[in-house]
């Protein structure tokens, strides 16, 4: 009895491996309507079922074009190339007769978001705007695979309810948000699929290898760069997006396989405070239509738990601060093309269904509430409150233009300043700061890029607490301002060659500052021409066409006389480098310092140029190691050689000179520590970031002493509370202000003894014994935005953010807190610039 129960059971587990379900277009499609048949099927394009096989990218394009040149309800636009260089592409699909004007809908659509207009805009006709958005995530593709079904059923579907829905909306069909993510992981679902559909969660098809499908090209996870827009995939979309400004937004993602599936609201007590309740409002009529759909197709939902809608960078929330609705929609995921779950075998097929299904209650719903979103949207915008003036400024033109030009992709109107100012205590020229003035359109958007927080009503967080902008580009900023012209279009800064009194035709040396963002950029492409650098460890004056110039810590010097090159090759690099990168470049005469250290100085010490190396591989954290590799690669065009951790022991460690770890585990290169010891004792610098350190710490590489903890005293609480309780105590991403000694090499290029710091771990380590190890350390109250527990903050006062640790010849840099963070932390990178370029010149 016992053998045939296992039997039966063994049976009923395999069940479903055996009975596949016939997968055709009835599956997913409302069959009470007539279809086109001059409409090209899925199939008929494809070659195969929606859902029997992963679409790769190239054949999402390549149907996409088919629908458009069959359809005149569907226009094809690219938007952007990704990095790898695939089109994102947009369908404008509406009626025959509203392409017709489609121009003039959009710019009639785009008087609702302008304060000055929008309270004479009469709605009663206008269509409603819906952008249907898909698989940002590249390994969440079942919403580009319903992208495909969503172009074939508005082409191809005929009768008077359809067009009638085509005559009341634009539908703005985004098919994939991540190309190269999506193309990454197509690849890797095909090449492992099995005739005979293998269901255990422990197949190779289900788990992805280092990197995975989730990111983009350089790793980065794009549904959180929606505000920062650092890569052309958001710029692109964010241009559109400002372009339409449609009334509702979705973001198809998936979640874990044994979920149901998910759509917002989300948390209530989550969402951000700049938000209007009159959006959740709105977003909750909504979540009506999704769920009567998912019911009539017996699927199971959930809403108001697990996700939020607080930071502003997302796909979901973005819309929530421009009068537009953003709704997230998360699917449980197959991972693959069928995986066990605990409601039994999870089919692709079945998740590209539910999510076909909402991206069609969406448009039923904007139909249904379109007077509604329309008049939202314009309210939203005429009754915007007038928000605050902003005056914001740097002397590093190269951080502040990155700033400006941030600010004008999300059609932030800036000004130049009027006059010079001092912000926080620090002189600006007005020629270098800016005002954002309140009483414009994007006010809102102005408060949630400029908003400091510190108290909220709940202590956990999807994603970050705190964004603050200016915090994050290194950039004071302060309240009020004058402004002066309006700056229509930023461009990039040049510099100039400035030359010492008598300097002409008599070049002894240049010198350029190490401020400047671009700098590092700079001295690397002198470096990669062999020409030999230096840096200035202690401050000299010359005096440059009548001005009194000081030279300090991190200036960098190119003297003439050592030179291979020629003295006008040499001069035209320099002068290259002026336009390029954005530097000033002082020309000197004279060895002489007028005050100071002479050009002949000891101080000043020879540079190397940087061979850097970056482990990667299973249990790191591969963001981190993207941030890394798009830094270097696209802001400091410099090669970055990255290297699996499995085969680090067979790699010659001579040929680099930095070696950087980033957040991770390095258990499984224990065997290589001596060899990786030698190294650092010979002269190289290591540079470990965030969980990294525990390693270093561990193989005796780092001097670190964790913060003691006091201990917890027993107490009882509720297990429903469990979850949030320990939640409560993560930073799940906060900032905080640090002390830097900008007299240390860690510190050259910084202009101020402080700076903010961006955070999202609880690993908290004492400052070094040696005084001269820390060269920067958190501040006794430290929090500058953001949520952080008591205890938590307790413990980080006059805590390490970075220390060194010296090591023979070489140096080993204990980075607590990642100061790449996302891109667009501008602001942290010189940090990091600073331990690569001059790691191996510190010592006491």
């Amino acid at each position: 009895m016992k053998k045939t129960l296992l039997i039966l059971l063994t049976i009923s587990w395999l069940a479903p491996l055996v009975a596949q379900p016939t997968i055709n277009l009835k599956y997913y499609l409302p069959q009470n309507i007539q279809y086109d048949t001059k409409i090209p099927t899925p199939k008929s394009v494809l070659g195969y079922e929606v859902g029997e096989w992963h679409v790769s990218h190239d054949q999402l394009v390549y149907y996409m074009r088919a629908i458009a040149q069959a359809s005149d309800r569907v226009v094809l636009e690219e938007y952007a190339r990704s990095h790898e260089n695939r089109p994102l592409l947009i369908l404008k699909i509406t009626s025959p007769e509203n392409h017709q004007n489609l121009e003039q809908i959009r710019q009639k659509h785009l008087e609702l978001c302008d304060p000055a207009k929008a309270g004479g805009v009469n709605t009663d006709d206008m269509p409603v705007v819906v952008w249907s958005g898909h698989s940002i995530h590249g390994n969440e593709p079942s919403g580009s695979n319903a992208a495909i079904l969503e172009a074939y059923y508005w082409a191809a579907a005929q009768g008077d309810a359809v067009n009638k829905v085509l005559d009341n909306t634009v539908i703005l069909l985004d098919p994939c948000f991540n190309p190269d993510g999506l193309h990454r992981f197509a690849t890797w679902a095909n090449m492992h699929k099995s005739k005979n559909l293998v269901t255990d969660p422990a197949s190779r098809e289900f788990n992805e290898v280092f990197p995975r499908g989730r990111t983009n090209h350089y790793w980065f996870d794009l549904n959180r760069d929606w505000l920062p827009v650092q890569h052309p995939e958001s710029q692109g979309r964010i241009k559109k997006f400002q372009e339409w400004r449609p009334n509702i937004l979705t973001d198809h993602h998936e979640m874990g396989t044994n979920a149901s599936y998910f759509f917002q609201p989300g948390i209530p007590a989550r969402t951000n405070p700049l938000t209007p309740q009159m959006n959740q409002d709105l977003t909750a009529e909504i979540a009506k239509f999704h769920g009567k759909a998912l019911d009539k197709i017996g699927s199971l939902y959930f809403t108001k738990e697990g996700f939020d809608d607080y930071y502003y960078g997302k796909g979901s929330t973005y819309p929530d601060i421009q009068g537009s609705i953003g709704i997230l929609f998360e699917q449980a995921s197959s991972r693959g093309h069928a995986q066990q779950s605990i409601h039994g075998v999870l089919r692709f097929p079945f998740t590209i269904r539910n999510q076909f299904t909402t991206a069609m209650s969406t448009v039923e719903a904007a139909n249904a509430l379109r007077k509604k979103l329309l008049d939202y949207q314009k309210n939203f915008h005429k009754n915007a409150p007038k928000g605050k003036t902003y005056v914001f400024g740097s002397n590093d033109k190269g951080r502040t233009y990155q700033l400006v030009k941030m600010m004008q992709q999300h059609k932030i109107e800036v000004h130049q300043a009027a006059s010079d100012v001092t912000i926080q205590g620090q002189k600006i020229k007005k020629e270098n700061a800016y005002v954002v003035p309140a009483g414009q359109a994007q006010s809102r958007l102005i408060s949630g890029m400029f908003q400091v927080q510190t108290e909220y009503k709940d202590s956990l967080f999807y994603d970050v607490s705190a964004w603050t902008i200016p915090y994050a580009f290194g950039v004071p900023f302060q309240e009020g301002g004058s402004k002066g012209a309006k700056l229509e279009e930023v461009k990039f800064p040049t510099g100039k060659m400035k030359w010492a009194i008598g300097g002409q035709h008599n070049e002894v040396a240049y010198v350029f500052r190490w401020s400047n963002y671009y700098a590092p950029r700079a001295l690397y492409r002198l470096q990669k021409k062999g020409i030999k650098t230096k840096v200035v460890t202690e401050n000299f004056t010359f005096n440059v066409e009548g001005n009194s110039e000081t030279f300090s810590y991190g200036s960098i010097l190119v003297p003439v006389g050592v030179q291979k090159m020629s003295k006008n090759a040499l001069f035209k690099e320099m002068e290259a480098i002026t336009q390029q990168d954005g530097v000033d470049v002082y020309v000197l005469h004279k060895g002489l310092a007028d005050k100071g250290r002479d050009l002949g100085s000891s101080s000043i010490r020879a540079l190397h140029r940087p061979k850097v190396m970056v482990l990667a591989g299973q249990g790191v954290t591969s963001y981190d190691v993207g941030e890394v590799w798009h830094l270097l690669d696209t802001r400091y065009d410099m090669p970055v050689t990255i290297v699996d951790k499995y085969r680090f022991s067979r790699v010659n460690l001579a040929k680099y000179n930095v070696i950087v770890m980033v957040n991770g585990r390095y258990n499984d290169i224990d065997d290589d520590t001596q060899k990786i010891k030698n190294w650092v004792r010979k002269g190289g610098t290591l540079i470990t970031i965030k969980g990294a350190n525990r390693w270093a710490k561990n193989v005796g590489l780092a001097s670190l002493k964790y913060v003691k903890k006091q201990p917890v005293k027993p107490i009882v609480h509720p297990y429903v509370t469990r979850r949030n309780r320990r939640g409560a105590q993560r930073i799940g991403g906060a900032i905080f202000e640090a002390n830097i000694d900008i007299t240390h090499p860690i510190g050259y290029g910084y202009e101020r003894d402080k700076i903010p710091v961006f955070r999202n771990h609880e690993l908290f380590v004492n400052k070094s014994i040696s005084p001269y190890a820390t060269p920067v350390y958190y501040t006794k109250t430290p929090l500058l935005s953001g949520y952080i527990s008591k205890p938590n903050l307790k413990y980080l006062q006059n805590t390490a953010s970075v220390i060194i640790s010296k090591r023979g010849r070489g140096v080993v840099v204990s980075m607590l807190d990642n100061p790449n963070f996302r891109a667009f932390w501008y602001g942290t990178n010189k940090l990091f610039a600073n331990a690569m370029f001059f790691g191996h010149i510190i010592g006491w």
